[in-house]
């Protein structure tokens, strides 16, 4: 592609030669340059990189883009420099550009929020797809190309922008024209969802998370609203209105999110006053859940495999999606009940014990709550919830306090652990989340234990278990690895659950974690 092609979909000015380069590909990692490349300089936290120019240069790269003065910079004259104010922000346009702008081409929804975003967003995708069309999906989990399923990564939030695009490219070419993107704060805020042109915004809440990165929860919530401040932006497709999905029963979101221009709201929830979609009759089991769905397009019964009264509110908000964009209600019923399950999200281990065995995804105080409160539900009155989690070190340090005084409130046994410590001392994680549960009077050694080695955790917390107890591993979920240090370790938590469901040690994990202090 001619570098004058790539550069109309981004505001510049242009320095150096004026040549119109032949462009082969595009990169911000200057050890992925190949000959012909555009080379983008991102400034980062620990490396900036503005800083291996020369290293681009010398492995052939034909043209620079930079936030820097040319003057700085010492760059021949015969390579065109163009200046942007924001390259981590233009990234994401040039590589829609050079992919053809695949988002133009379909209807492209993104479902943001603190908790629920994954099971979320795979509702929506059933829904379209029970409906017939066409479908494609990007999210923590994994990709979906028409029947191609592709892991999105270890440890991974939104992917870069470049396999963003190329992604909806490939979903374009395979017919797709609907598209479910879920929509990280880390996502937004890093510019990845750049040159993403939305039609729809689904928020599921917005509840305390990743201050260590936001600083606080307005910059959080003002994160998470660039999605739906993209909406009017983004350049309009035929017959497609813009429309805003908002949460009537979260506090965190539904006020400040309801301030932001769209075409059209729709708003879900059990308060029917707020509500245009909400749901009546709702029944809770341990086999899931049902209610009625009521909304302006129809009355119709839901029956679910999913449980818990937050998987309400992930139904509605994806019921509330799909019945806008047309999907019928029938289509929107078959489509829940295609849903078994999340991979991590209260995905049960059933090797025939006599107790309940749950791995979830749960590592924010609101959604440890929500997972705690479910497995509570699926207990009888007699049988004790036994819980098993940790804090991630260099992440919002308040989360260890408050995670474990939702321990102490809603959990009959609490096994503290590891859950990715990174560079940071895992006892001193441990000792505060400790530290919650003694001040909501837990005693260590009879209602919680300090276990640091996460599979020695599990089994710890499966000795523990009686007839009619469960168990929830919460934190881990899907994720594939586990940090300590700096290196990402392999780590499963269904398959350490397993092993300590058979009584098995860690010695038969080939790719199990042992407890390793930084």
């Amino acid at each position: 592609m001619l570098l004058s092609d790539l550069l109309t979909a981004i505001l510049h000015r242009r320095h150096g030669s004026e040549a119109d380069v032949q462009i082969a590909g595009i990169t911000d990692d200057s050890r992925a340059v190949a000959p012909g490349f555009l080379f983008v300089a991102v400034p980062g936290t620990l490396v900036d990189g503005h800083a291996y120019l020369d290293q681009a240069l010398s492995k052939g790269a034909v043209a620079i883009v930079g936030e820097r003065e040319a003057a700085d910079l010492s760059l021949p004259d015969t390579i065109p420099y163009i200046r942007v104010q924001d390259t981590r922000a233009v990234l994401g346009w040039l590589h829609a550009a050079w992919w053809g702008f695949p988002s133009r081409r379909v209807t492209l929804i993104g479902v943001t929020g603190t908790d629920g975003k994954t099971t979320t967003t795979n509702l929506i995708y059933a829904m379209l797809s029970a409906a017939g069309n066409k479908t494609g999906m990007i999210s923590t989990v994994n990709a979906r190309i028409g029947e191609r399923s592709v892991d999105t990564g270890l440890h991974t939030t939104t992917p870069s922008s470049g396999e963003i695009q190329a992604y909806l490219a490939e979903m374009v070419a395979a017919g797709a024209t609907h598209v479910v993107l879920e929509s990280t704060s880390h996502g937004l805020a890093q510019h990845r969802l750049a040159g993403c042109e939305f039609d729809v915004a689904v928020v599921t809440n917005i509840t305390h998370e990743h201050l260590d990165y936001h600083g606080t929860f307005t910059a959080y919530r003002e994160a998470k609203a660039m999605l739906f401040q993209g909406l009017m932006r983004a350049q309009r497709k035929p017959n497609v209105l813009k429309i805003a999905i908002l949460n009537a029963d979260d506090a965190g979101s539904y006020d400040y999110l309801r301030q932001i221009a769209s075409d059209w709201q729709v708003v879900y929830g059990l308060d029917e006053t707020e509500a245009d979609v909400t749901a009546g009759d709702v029944c809770y089991s341990p086999e899931g859940i049902s209610f009625m769905l009521l909304s302006p397009w129809c009355h119709v019964p839901i029956q679910s495999r999913l449980v818990g009264a937050f998987n309400v509110h992930n139904i509605l908000a994806a019921a509330s999606a799909s019945l806008a964009l047309g999907v019928s209600p029938e289509a929107v019923r078959t489509g829940v009940m295609s849903v078994s399950g999340v991979p991590g999200r209260m995905e049960r281990i059933d090797l025939g014990q006599s107790f309940t065995a749950i791995v979830d995804f749960a590592h924010t105080p609101n959604a440890l709550r929500r997972a705690l409160e479910t497995a509570r539900g699926m207990v009888n009155p007699a049988g004790r919830v036994i819980t098993v989690f940790g804090c991630a070190g260099l992440r919002d340090r308040e989360k260890r306090r408050m995670m474990g005084e939702v321990a102490a409130e809603l959990a009959d046994l609490t096994v503290i652990t590891a859950e990715d410590p990174r560079t940071e001392s895992l006892d001193a994680i441990m000792a505060e989340t400790a530290a919650a549960l003694e001040g909501r009077g837990r005693r260590e050694g009879i209602d919680f234990w300090r276990v640091a080695d996460r599979g020695a955790a599990l089994l710890h917390a499966v000795s523990l278990a009686k007839p009619g107890d469960l168990v929830i591993t919460c934190g881990k979920g899907h994720e594939q690895s586990m940090c300590f240090g700096t290196q990402e370790y392999p780590w499963d938590d269904r398959e350490a659950l397993r092993l300590a469901i058979l009584g098995k040690t860690l010695d038969n994990l080939p790719t199990a974690v042992k407890h390793l202090e930084p």
